[in-house]
């Protein structure tokens, strides 16, 4: 056969998405379900035309490059006689150009300095597009460019927690250089060396605890100055981190400290009014170097709930009026699951769709209640929740992954990173998308579940979402894209505990004569949520993980003389790309 799967960038434009040109020479399917062989029947193709980019994802789809599938290698796949289901793909019309920015991921500073070989290679080969940094709670007493030990001298030494109870600072330093974590300087090289993009979160912290006379001023001031150390490797920043939360430096204040009248708990108001001399300081020095930056405020993503403390509550409603004209988009977090509940993996799975769309009409309803404009959304932390049966680190947590990337392209947000690279073992509760090296029997760095079924549904990913359905059985998800060489791109999810037997109708689209696919099981440990994941047959020889060889892993593949038929495995996922004529 030919050369391994390659996807490169169209630089003239692709067939005819591109051109437009609806005398390109290629057919379409009958979709009629009934005809057992709907390869048989062709007519010409109307090129669709792109549609124009929503306002929820904006500048994200700057991103955005053609993507061109070539027929690889494979290994025979073995396909079902006959089918009880189907999935109809209309390439007719298109939903959305895909934004890359959908993969982004999560760094820390306390995961280390990033010199790991074979981390970087992970990376690379994972290709997130865009990496966070510096975390999450951290950025709110992480200053950029101190030494270590070295904080401010308007930084006091203790901070107050929701009740006032006084702590230490706990300041994180920018400059530090120990191995065990990581600089601002190492961040820059770790994108650099694995071809990744930044998105950075400034100090909002330090703009209520700062104990000069003007602390907003101060903490704009540092932001403005890591923008200019910056000069354009970075476009996207965001003011604070869930800056409403009773758990972050700087919700509760000691006012006998303060100098500029701020009360000592926070408010979506008075956010929004400091957001403003962020925003005017930042833009300043983002001019001064001739770069382009776009910032962003938080916002929270869920209807008030009745035991949330006033600011949560109040939180949108008070801070739109003051950010809509000053921000270029809005920040949400979402973990999906209720904290720390030993959720099923069916009340998972369920939340991939539901939990999104709810997102997503909250905050809709919130910014027009408000008057305020719409902008790009950009969910700038998400996983799950739930524990008790390492449910973080399951197979499980890979096909949510999957589920909650396509609800985000269909419901059009604009970026997503999802939480974090690593973290800490904590009997099996670790979002990590790697081993940090404290986890019984696996090597530091070993990927899990989760970075499998992300890195195949990115493989077999195309540029352009278009619309699918599944008829003959509720349980299979399915999401759409075409290529702009051609292909089309198809990711099935089972959510049940039964193997499905589907067939494939199209159209405006032709088949060609073979398809591809990487079948993504779980395996039989730990009930329900096992820490492998199966592709192709092929797993890991450890206690968790998947294939050493997932790079390499030919596709499975069959002709499409009878049709296109597949079987999605009992909780299982199946990335595929069917050729064309």
């Amino acid at each position: 056969m030919s050369k391994s799967f390659v996807f490169v960038s169209c630089v003239l434009g692709c067939f005819c998405y591109v051109t437009g040109l609806t005398s390109c020479k290629k057919s379409v399917t009958n979709d009629d379900t009934n005809n057992p062989n709907p390869q048989d029947t062709t007519v010409p193709v109307v090129t669709p035309q792109d549609p124009s980019t929503a306002n929820t994802i904006g500048f994200f789809m700057d991103e955005w490059s053609a993507k061109s599938f070539t027929p690889p290698s494979f290994q025979d796949g073995t396909v079902p006689a006959a089918a009880g289901a189907t999935v109809n793909v209309d390439a007719s019309t298109i939903v959305t150009k895909v934004p890359p920015t959908l993969f982004a991921n999560n760094a820390n500073t306390w995961m280390g300095n990033f010199t790991d070989a074979t981390l970087n290679t992970h990376i690379t080969n994972f290709h997130p597009h865009i990496i966070r940094f510096p975390g999450g709670s951290i950025s709110d007493i992480f200053f950029w460019n101190a030494a270590k030990n070295v904080k401010p001298a308007d930084a006091p030494d203790s901070l107050l927690n929701d009740q006032g109870v006084k702590a230490p600072g706990g300041y994180w330093y920018g400059k530090n250089t120990e191995s065990w974590t990581c600089s601002v300087d190492n961040y820059y090289n770790m994108l650099q060396q694995t071809g990744n993009k930044g998105i950075i979160t400034i100090n909002y912290g330090y703009a209520r605890y700062g104990t000069s006379t003007d602390p907003v001023a101060a903490a704009a001031h540092l932001a403005a100055d890591w923008v200019r150390y910056d000069n354009g490797r970075t476009k996207y920043w965001e003011i604070g981190n869930e800056s409403n939360g009773s758990w972050e430096a700087g919700y509760r204040i000691d006012v006998s400290k303060n100098k500029d009248g701020q009360p000592a708990l926070i408010t979506g108001d008075l956010y929004g009014r400091h957001v403003k001399v962020f925003v005017d300081s930042m833009r300043k020095a983002a001019q001064q170097i001739g770069k382009t930056i776009y910032i962003g405020a938080t916002l929270v993503e869920h209807a008030p709930l009745s035991w949330e403390p006033t600011a949560t509550q109040t939180w949108n409603t008070t801070a739109l009026p003051q950010v809509n004209n000053a921000v270029d988009y809005y920040i949400v977090h979402n973990y999906y699951t209720e904290y720390q509940a030993n959720w099923n993996a069916t009340s998972i799975l369920n939340t991939g769709s539901s939990v999104t769309k709810t997102m997503f009409d909250h905050v809709s309803q919130a910014v027009s209640s408000a008057g305020a404009s719409m902008k790009p959304i950009a969910l700038t932390e998400w996983n799950i929740f739930s524990e008790g049966s390492m449910q973080m680190v399951s197979s499980v947590a890979g096909m949510h992954a999957v589920l909650v990337i396509g609800e985000l392209l269909k419901n059009k947000f604009g970026f997503a990173a999802r939480w974090d690279l690593a973290n800490a073992w904590n009997n099996g509760n670790d979002m990590g998308l790697f081993s940090n090296g404290d986890e019984p029997g696996v090597q530091k760095w070993n990927p899990r579940p989760a970075f499998y079924y992300m890195y195949y549904l990115q493989k077999c990913l195309g540029d352009r979402f278009v619309n699918s359905t599944v008829t003959g059985n509720s349980n299979i998800k399915s999401y759409a894209t075409t290529f702009s060489s051609g292909q089309i791109g198809l990711t099935l999810v089972n959510t049940s505990t039964t193997a499905v037997d589907l067939q494939t109708t199209f159209k405006n689209f032709n088949a060609g004569s073979r398809y591809y696919w990487y079948s993504l099981t779980s395996g039989t440990d730990n009930g329900e949520f096992s820490r492998k994941v199966i592709v192709n047959g092929a797993t890991t020889s450890g206690v968790a993980g998947g294939p050493d060889n997932y790079a390499t892993l030919k596709p499975y593949s069959a002709s499409a003389a009878n049709g296109i038929k597949i079987t999605v495995p009992a909780r299982g996922v199946v990335c595929m790309v069917i050729d064309k004529k």
